[in-house]
């Protein structure tokens, strides 16, 4: 393994746009399909409906392909795990007020950390992991140009300076 980050796809280059005015090296691209690849079999539950929710954006974007579909099917068992975790420890803290299940009595009757705590904690960790590789976190959307929209710049203070016809006009006293 090479030292430093990961390259980035090429795909991931050009939605973050190109200051420096490179001509960026060819990559070989997967092909995109016409519409959404199907889940796989074991993705069911949650998982199922973060594939659905998400993947149709990630397939327009054209950042899901048939290659992409372990690696995003990995990410929404990770959602859908997490969830379930996430919904059962909420069960079990609606029942303990003044613990809020943080800690519960092991076999021997001492107080130990919730396993769920750390079930909730590992597939969340798994889902940021997963989604940075999409662009599906603040942060990796922040490093995205997607869809070209920049926000309108205020007017220059010389801005009309300049005709229409290229011609620059006077400068008059008190127009600074």
């Amino acid at each position: 393994m090479r030292p430093g980050p990961p390259p980035t796809p090429l795909h991931l280059k050009l939605m973050r746009g190109n200051p420096g005015k490179r001509r960026p090296k060819a990559e070989p691209e997967p092909t995109i399909p016409a519409t959404c690849p199907e889940p796989p079999p074991h993705i069911v539950g949650y998982a199922s409906d973060e594939w659905w929710t998400t993947g149709p954006e990630l397939h327009r974007l054209g950042l899901l392909t048939r290659v992409d579909v372990p690696s995003f099917a990995a990410y929404c068992y990770a959602v859908g795990q997490w969830r379930l975790a996430a919904e059962a420890l909420a069960r079990m803290q609606s029942n303990d007020p003044l613990m809020n299940a943080q800690l519960i009595k092991n076999r021997d009757g001492d107080a130990a950390v919730n396993p769920l705590l750390n079930i909730v904690r590992k597939y969340a960790g798994d889902v940021v992991r997963y989604a940075a590789e999409f662009g599906l976190t603040a942060a990796a959307r922040s490093r995205l140009a997607a869809g070209g929209y920049t926000a309108p710049s205020p007017p220059s203070k010389f801005a009309g300076l300049i005709s229409d016809g290229g011609t620059v006009l006077p400068l008059r006293r008190g127009d600074e």
